[in-house]
This record gives C-alpha cells, sequence and structure tokens, in this order.
C-alpha cells in the first residue's frame, strides 16, 4: 500500500467530492473564504460564487469520469496537474493549478479542452 502526499490526497478527494455531486462540501472543505477560481471564461471570487459556479459547471458536464491522471506534480503549497475526463458532452483534457495555504486553495487556474 503506498502513501499518499498532501498533494495526491487534495487530489482524490476533489475528484471524489466532483464525481459525487459533493460541490458546496467541496468549496468548503478544500477552498479559502476568499479563493478565487481563474480560467479563460471567467473570475470567480469568495465560498458563495464558488459553489454557484460549481453547482453550474457539474450540471452542464453531467458526469465527470477519470480516465487517466496523466501529469501530476507538487510541491508544499501547490498542485498542477492534467487528467482525461469523460463527461456528458465527451471526453476533453483538464488543466489544474492550486496555489494552497493549510491546505486550501486560495488560487485555482483551470482549463478544459
Amino acid at each position: 500500500m503506498s502513501i499518499q502526499t498532501a498533494g495526491q490526497a487534495f487530489y482524490h478527494d476533489q475528484m471524489k467530492l466532483l464525481q459525487d455531486g459533493r460541490t458546496e462540501e467541496l468549496i468548503d472543505a478544500h477552498y479559502h473564504q476568499d479563493a478565487k477560481l481563474v480560467s479563460f471564461a471567467n473570475v470567480v471570487h469568495g465560498r458563495d460564487d464558488l459553489k454557484l459556479y460549481f453547482r453550474a459547471y457539474m450540471a452542464k458536464l453531467g458526469k465527470l469520469e477519470i480516465m487517466s491522471l496523466d501529469n501530476f506534480v507538487e510541491t508544499p503549497d501547490s498542485i498542477l496537474f492534467e487528467a482525461t475526463v469523460q463527461t456528458s458532452t465527451g471526453q476533453a483534457r483538464v488543466y489544474d493549478t492550486f496555489v494552497l495555504r493549510d491546505g486550501k486553495a486560495t488560487h485555482h487556474f483551470t482549463a478544459l479542452r
């Protein structure tokens, strides 16, 4: 049995919560009160707006199945990963970077292709 790093545990918990549609729990567990999510489409600021964003995002995706984790790197205060996912709208590549403080995101940069 391999031991997970803090970053791997964060990633696996993040994906499980998203797949289960538990977006409010996700935001409360993984994001600081004033966290920012930055994508090419918008910037979302604060837990209340993040909850609205993730609820709508997951409704749009319909389902989320992780096909592969293609790249992953972490430092004590950041995580960067690339994954292939299957959603109701088709297969896509996701790119996410989290800047962390005390194990929670202060900034989340994301892209979907």
